[in-house]
């Protein structure tokens, strides 16, 4: 039997090698290292985050702080899917195509399974950049002057991840098969929901103080996010999937982005 320390670190490196491309050891997915899995996932957020710090020092030491488009807010788009390899980009993808279809559950599910890209996946994909860039090129000319906005963002990061996780450990599942129902069967639900509480309090709190309109109203939109998720969810699909959490990442991170960006606009930041 394996150490308790031994077993979180495999989780550890079974959530960076799953959710990111950081390099991690290999380590056998075995019943005891998939407990804690979903543990780790927000810190994944954590290295977006600070990665997306480090890029706007960076901007700023070499004097690409502009305003406007460019390079800054171009980067700081691709940051979390660099970071995350796509993989949660490819469920919005999934998703949208099974959401544009207006067929049946069970159609909808086929169409998760299908690795073909369809019209809407492409549809959507353009609309989710063009989106983003404007709301990132918009939160640079803002955040630019303000610190405490880049450090609401990062951790935008951490509790998209968050609520995800815990949506793998509390919604009911769409079906027995694939990478969500493998993580949630093997979890250790409270543990891992617990672990995910204090992960949203922590980040919560932590928004909120450092500017509680703009933190407030981030907050808001993430948890309403949330809410529409578990309701489509279960509408459409008659649960969750992996290919859904990962559309719920990217949509959360973008509302919680652009409603951030907006309310700090507002608060005269």
């Amino acid at each position: 039997m394996k150490s308790p320390m031994g077993a979180l670190w495999n989780s550890f490196k079974i959530a960076f090698s799953m959710y990111s491309k950081v390099p991690m050891p290999s380590s056998p997915w075995d019943k005891e290292n998939m407990r804690y899995v979903m543990c780790f996932l927000p810190l994944v957020g954590v290295v977006s985050g600070g990665l997306s710090i480090g890029w706007v020092a960076l901007l700023k030491v070499l004097h690409l702080d502009g305003g406007g488009f460019g390079l800054g807010s171009a980067v700081l788009t691709l940051i979390p899917v660099a970071v995350s390899g796509g993989i949660h980009l490819d469920g919005f993808l999934d998703t949208s195509d099974a959401l544009g279809s207006w067929q049946e559950p069970e159609k909808r599910l086929e169409i998760l399974k299908d690795s073909r890209a369809g019209a809407f996946a492409v549809i959507m994909g353009c609309v989710y950049f063009a989106l983003s860039l404007g709301v990132y090129t918009t939160f640079l000319d803002t955040a630019l002057g303000d610190r405490r906005l880049l450090f609401q963002l990062a951790c935008v990061y951490v509790i998209s991840r968050a609520l995800s996780a815990l949506g793998i450990v509390t919604l009911p599942m769409a079906k027995n098969t694939g990478l969500a129902a493998a993580f949630s069967d093997g979890a250790q639900k409270r543990t891992v929901a617990v672990t995910m509480v204090i992960y949203l309090v922590v980040c919560g709190g932590a928004i909120l103080w450092l500017d509680p309109l703009p933190g407030g109203s981030c907050l808001a939109a993430g948890f309403l996010t949330y809410g529409y998720y578990c309701r489509m969810s279960q509408k459409n699909f008659g649960g969750i999937t992996g290919d859904l959490a990962g559309w719920f990442v990217q949509v959360a991170e973008l509302v919680m982005a652009l409603v951030l960006t907006v309310a700090a606009g507002m608060g005269g930041v």
